[in-house]
């Protein structure tokens, strides 16, 4: 029986360890038939374990800057020598210096800002510019990025992520217009409850997102497993007319005002 992205071709940005959604999504994507090469930063492969995934994924990792332009077109002209176009691209990227260094929001740092919002967001554009106008990804095919509710409502400590998640957002709904009007290629973003992954334990204050959604929803945190099976299902034809959505998985928690048990515990403090 073929699997559910047999013969299928893709690009997957982001990954760094084995506890990273693009490292999952890769493992996945492979035993379900899918071939695609892996990308992040130089300084990313140095520090992670990327070429392992690589050996057990069977290809190969091309080092590139999504903020580069230069860069992208060297990633996109290795992918065209090896398979010609692509059907699926992950989007897994999301920094802030700000957050890293521990700045307050209202007292950011605008040059950290800027970086923020082109490495984590202006990016996406970035990708799905330099493959529209290569015309790199085959009809019907399916770009994914990966966002966080924050781009919709207020988390301490988040800081300047949050803009970034908006703008990503933004970005998917107004690129896919004109990727489906071009060849039916879909773009979406799925905003992922908080996760246990390198990125997002860097947050201040993460443990607590963490916990106060798991408790909100009613199926708890979507994990990062769980997550890699909703980017196959979007990268699959199941998905075909899903296009310019920020799609939330997450356990029901976006749609949760209150639960009996928060009610409980208010009413008992």
């Amino acid at each position: 029986m073929a699997g559910l992205l047999e013969g299928k071709k893709g690009i997957i940005f982001g990954a760094l360890d084995d506890q990273s959604i693009a490292w999952k999504v890769a493992l996945k994507a492979k035993a379900e038939g899918a071939e695609f090469l892996l990308t992040n930063v130089p300084v990313a492969l140095r520090m992670g374990k990327i070429q392992d995934l690589a050996e057990q994924c069977n290809t190969e990792v091309v080092p590139a800057d999504a903020t580069n332009l230069e860069d992208l077109n060297g990633l996109f002209d290795k992918a065209a020598e090896r398979y010609g176009k692509v059907d699926f691209i992950l989007h897994s990227i999301g920094m802030s210096p700000n957050v890293r260094k521990g700045k307050a929001y209202t007292d950011l740092n605008y040059d950290w800002m800027k970086k923020s919002l082109d490495i984590s967001a202006i990016s996406f554009h970035k990708v799905m510019q330099v493959a529209y106008q290569r015309d790199m990804v085959n009809p019907m095919g399916s770009i994914l990025g990966l966002s966080y509710i924050a781009a919709q409502r207020s988390f301490p400590g988040y800081g300047d992520m949050a803009q970034a998640k908006a703008m990503l957002e933004s970005i998917a709904r107004s690129f896919g217009y004109y990727w489906g009007a071009k060849n039916g290629v879909r773009v979406n973003t799925i905003s992922q409850s908080p996760t246990m992954t390198t990125a997002g334990s860097g947050v201040s204050g993460f443990d607590a997102f963490f916990d106060f959604a798991d408790k909100l929803s009613p199926l708890g945190n979507a994990d990062a497993e769980s997550c890699a099976d909703f980017c196959l299902a979007m990268f699959s034809d199941y998905t075909r007319k899903i296009t310019m959505q920020n799609l939330f998985h997450d356990g029901g928690f976006s749609s949760v005002g209150m639960t009996e048990s928060f009610i409980e515990s208010l009413s008992e403090s």
